[in-house]
C-alpha cells in the first residue's frame, strides 16, 4: 500500500518560518506530480505549490517569494519551506502525488495533513 505522511506543522509566531516534508512509502511506477495544498476556515482547498516529473515548480501567487517546494531524488521525499509566516498562512496543509501505479492505473495519494498555526 502507498502512503504519504506530512510532518513538521506546529505554531509559529507571525514572520517566523517552519519546514514540511512528506515522505512516500509503498512502490509506485512513477511520481508524475507532487503539490501542497491547504484547506484554512471557511475556504476553498488551495493548491500551495507543486513540483513537476522534471523538476520545475509552480506556486501559488498567495505564496511566491516567500514559501519553496523541494525534493529528495534520492529518498522518496518532499519538502514545503515556508518563511514569512502570516496568521493567513494558517491552515491544515495536505501533501498530493500524481502516481502511477505498476499496473499502469493512475492515482492521486493524499496524506493525512498537518496543521500550521501562525499566532502570536
Amino acid at each position: 500500500q502507498v502512503r504519504l505522511m506530512e510532518s513538521g506543522g506546529g505554531l509559529v509566531q507571525p514572520g517566523g518560518s517552519l519546514r514540511l516534508s512528506c515522505a512516500r512509502s509503498g512502490i509506485v511506477r512513477r511520481i508524475n506530480r507532487m503539490g501542497w495544498y491547504r484547506d484554512a476556515p471557511g475556504k476553498e482547498r488551495e493548491l500551495v505549490a507543486v513540483v513537476t516529473r522534471d523538476g520545475k515548480t509552480n506556486y501559488a501567487d498567495s505564496v511566491k517569494g516567500r514559501f519553496t517546494m523541494s525534493r529528495d531524488i534520492a529518498e522518496p521525499l518532499v519538502y514545503l519551506q515556508m518563511t514569512s509566516l502570516q496568521p493567513e498562512d494558517t491552515a491544515v496543509y495536505y501533501c498530493n502525488a500524481e502516481a502511477t501505479m505498476l499496473d499502469y492505473r493512475s492515482l492521486q495519494l493524499w496524506g493525512q495533513g498537518t496543521l500550521v498555526n501562525v499566532s502570536s
